[in-house]
């Protein structure tokens, strides 16, 4: 892959939306690399600025990402794809102002995959695993108009207690507030 042909694929998804590659979409999108070739070629692209490695086997072209402020929910719907994925715990009681201290470089989330921490040049995301059945998961989260759900404010209560974390941030007379 040269970087002119890569310039212009990366244009055309970009203009189609999508800015976030995993290694194998772009094995779909440069079908004649070998893998070996793509790799190589990965890297280049990474040292010459056109691609920024977000984590492993996850790549970002940044002249798609338009400032986005959601990045950080793209990056987590792309890891754990296939996945119910939602903005819980910290992240989610923070918005609610049930949390004063705004964590802004870090997103936690609740995901009915593997639990994980990923550090990216763009803010940590924090993967939490639930069992909770996809119906009981669906109840527990509202649709923000963003990249992932976010859990209510009574779920995002729950779920911190039942994960064990750590509650002594929590302004109750906040949480309960309407």
């Amino acid at each position: 892959m040269n970087y002119k042909t890569a310039q212009l694929r990366f244009e055309h998804w970009r203009q189609l939306g999508k800015y976030i590659f995993l290694v194998q979409d772009l094995a779909k999108l440069f079908p004649e690399d070998s893998p070996k070739t793509r790799k190589e070629g990965l890297n280049r692209l990474v040292k010459q600025g056109l691609l920024v490695r977000a984590c492993r086997g996850v790549y970002v072209y940044p002249h798609g990402d338009g400032g986005d402020i959601h990045i950080l929910e793209r990056l987590a719907a792309a890891l754990r794809r296939g996945e119910y994925n939602y903005v819980s715990l910290e992240s989610a009681l923070s918005e609610y102002g049930a949390i004063s201290q705004i964590p802004l470089d870090r997103l936690t989330i609740m995901t009915t995959g593997r639990s994980g921490t990923y550090r990216t040049p763009f803010g940590t995301i924090e993967f939490t695993h639930t069992k909770r059945p996809v119906r009981e998961l669906l109840m527990r989260m509202v649709d923000a108009g963003r990249p992932l759900r976010v859990a209510t404010r009574e779920a995002a209560w729950s779920d911190l207690k039942r994960v064990g974390r750590n509650r002594h941030l929590v302004d109750m007379e906040a949480l309960h507030a309407d």
